[in-house]
């Protein structure tokens, strides 16, 4: 590989990892074409960006960040890495998860970076699975808030009108 073409695959990677925050470090060696085609595709539908990378160049990118929770992930890019970009957190580990419920052994988890911390290991993916979305915590906090009114509500209409007039009559008191 030409020095230009690397140059230009480093600047890619590097835009990449500015643009989707979260990513995942797969080994997905061992797929045939119409696994690797379901895989991708799977992933095209999760708005998850799967690309294969050479460890060397993912390597200088990693080092090049400044990032020190990068430098745990240097020692897992070793024989095949492909990367799993995700504006979600714990969608590619979703995934990951449901093709290893399926019987499949790849892809793999190596390692990630998530919610800027580093994740080395496949140990981690059940971690990494339980990590909320953003839109997961926002709904959390939805029902949280609608609780009490709902508590509210339901008083009043199991008490029918004697919960109501008490009502009124204590907020008339005050």
């Amino acid at each position: 590989m030409k020095k230009e073409v690397k140059a230009q695959v480093i600047e890619a990677i590097s835009a990449q990892l500015k643009a989707c925050p979260n990513f995942y470090i797969t080994d997905i060696s061992g797929l045939n074409a119409e696994e690797t085609a379901k895989l991708r595709r799977d992933c095209f539908e999760q708005n998850i960006k799967l690309s294969v990378v050479k460890n060397t160049l993912f390597t200088k990118v990693l080092k090049d960040s400044g990032n020190a929770e990068y430098e745990s992930l240097l020692p897992i890019l070793t024989g095949n890495s492909a990367i799993m970009y995700a504006e979600s957190a714990n969608a590619p580990a979703k995934l990951i998860k449901k093709y290893n419920k399926a019987g499949s052994e790849k892809p793999a988890l190596k390692g990630a970076y998530v919610q800027e911390c580093a994740f080395v290991g496949a140990d981690k993916l059940d971690e990494l699975v339980a990590i909320k979305s953003r839109e997961e915590l926002i709904g959390d906090i939805i029902g949280l808030l609608q609780s009490p009114m709902r508590n509210v509500i339901s008083a009043l209409q199991n008490g029918g009108g004697q919960t109501i007039a008490g009502l009124v009559k204590t907020l008339s008191e005050r």
